[in-house]
């Protein structure tokens, strides 16, 4: 079968029209998982159906959950408390957040697993759950070079642990406390700054005894005995992260409207709106409940001129997935826009601020780039049928995309089949909302 290789926009309108973003990919994760440690079956609704999180369900099948899917509704049929040994490796695919989560789970089960994914996911740090996986009791050898994935996890007894991240991470919390489940006392992380708290939420649904106060999230170990929570139901919301790149996208084009219906608010997510709002973006919100612990809403925005901004500190983790596309957008602000503090982008997928500084480059778009982060010189005219390359990481791919549509040039992206491990529907949504024309390449 041929591999997809690029693809390559002509321009199309302004951004209009409704949108309706696949379903959140921390959340479908998280969901995932616990439905497969459950008793009893778990329906899933609006799972999202990306590469990274068809690879969680193919792995909770391995662990001995049965799954049935039909399109973006999954039933999962729990373990009861325990996991059973795969038969082979899990291959986890581009996600870090299936890695480090599965891990903390695994870290609690008294046989040998061994965690890997593809070319990318082997080259980011996995010492940040070895230190406290091991400080519970559990044996974690990073398999790559430079404490990389694979790795190969030894579980069994844990005990709790009092533990402060160095870094805000929520992958690294979530390892922690789902780590936490099996371990006989309380388990406690205190973070440097508030990050995503899908995890603690998803407990308090599941009646998972959880406690949040300030900065640290301790859970009650469940100890040698299984943890004992139900199967439950819930509704994925649309995932804000998808979300953003239409939103930022029309904020920044004056004519342009669009409105993400049902997306997700929860407020450790959201610091985008905030950012766009402090730019000059005429963004409007309605909230329309919560469900399973998580709020959402639709988002409408109305495009004008922004104005350059400066972002730092307490923001940064609740944007973290959305500084690419807000640094996009940034490239047709008045002003330069100047992000710091988010070092963390330099281990994702790729180097995130290395890499949209070369795409940004390559359309004509100035930028200096920090060992934390990068400055945006917005008001260039961007190059018309630049090539640029995503190097693999779909964030790249989706925010350069969004850029030359809103100023309405051609480009030429490079390696873009892996856009299908967050947003599978991303290049149709882009020709309904601009009337681009997309087209495909792909090899022989």
């Amino acid at each position: 079968m041929a591999a997809e290789t690029a693809r390559i926009l002509s321009p199309g309108r302004a951004f209009s029209g409704v949108v309706r973003v696949p379903g959140d990919k921390s959340i479908s994760h998280r969901a995932a998982m616990l439905a497969g440690l459950a008793s009893g079956p778990s329906v899933i609704r609006g799972f999202l159906c990306s590469e990274d999180c068809l690879n969680t369900l193919r792995a909770v099948e391995s662990l001995g959950a049965r799954v049935t899917r039909n399109g973006s509704d999954v039933q999962v049929n729990g373990v009861g408390g325990r996991f059973l040994a795969a038969p082979g490796p899990l291959d986890m695919g581009n996600s870090g957040t299936g890695i480090r989560l599965m891990a903390g789970i695994l870290a609690g089960h008294d046989f040998v697993s061994e965690l890997t994914g593809d070319a990318s996911l082997r080259s980011r740090p996995m010492r940040r759950i070895k230190e406290p996986l091991e400080a519970m009791g559990a044996s974690v050898e990073c398999l790559g070079p430079g404490g990389c994935a694979p790795i190969r996890i030894k579980g069994g007894r844990l005990r709790g642990i009092n533990y402060r991240l160095p870094v805000a991470s929520a992958q690294v919390k979530s390892c922690i406390l789902l780590a936490g489940l099996f371990a006989e006392g309380g388990t406690t992380v205190v973070e440097p700054l508030p990050t995503r708290d899908h995890t603690e939420r998803m407990f308090s649904m599941l009646g998972i005894p959880v406690r949040v106060e300030g900065l640290s999230v301790s859970v009650l170990g469940f100890g040698p005995d299984r943890p004992i929570f139900h199967g439950f139901e819930m509704t994925v919301p649309g995932d804000f992260s998808s979300a953003a790149y239409w939103i930022a996208a029309a904020a920044a084009t004056p004519g342009a409207e669009v409105t993400a219906l049902d997306v997700g608010l929860n407020p450790r997510r959201t610091a985008l709106l905030d950012v766009l709002r402090r730019m000059g973006a005429d963004i409007e919100v309605r909230s329309a409940d919560v469900s399973g612990g998580e709020a959402r809403g639709d988002v409408s925005v109305k495009g004008r001129r922004l104005r350059a901004t400066s972002v730092s500190g307490a923001e940064i983790p609740n944007l973290i997935d959305e500084i690419p596309a807000l640094a996009a957008v940034a490239a047709l602000a008045d002003g330069t826009t100047v992000i710091r503090d988010a070092s963390e982008l330099r281990v994702k997928e790729s180097d995130r601020i290395a890499s949209m500084a070369a795409g940004l480059a390559a359309m004509n778009v100035k930028t200096e780039t920090f060992p934390d982060g990068i400055a945006v010189v917005g008001g260039a005219e961007v190059r018309e049928g630049a090539v640029v390359d995503s190097r693999d990481d779909h964030r790249i791919a989706m925010s350069l995309a969004v850029l030359a549509a809103a100023a309405g040039v051609s480009l030429r992206i490079e390696r873009t089949a892996c856009v299908a491990t967050s947003y599978p529907e991303f290049w149709r949504d882009l020709a309904q909302l601009t009337g681009a024309d997309v087209r495909a390449s792909y090899s022989d």
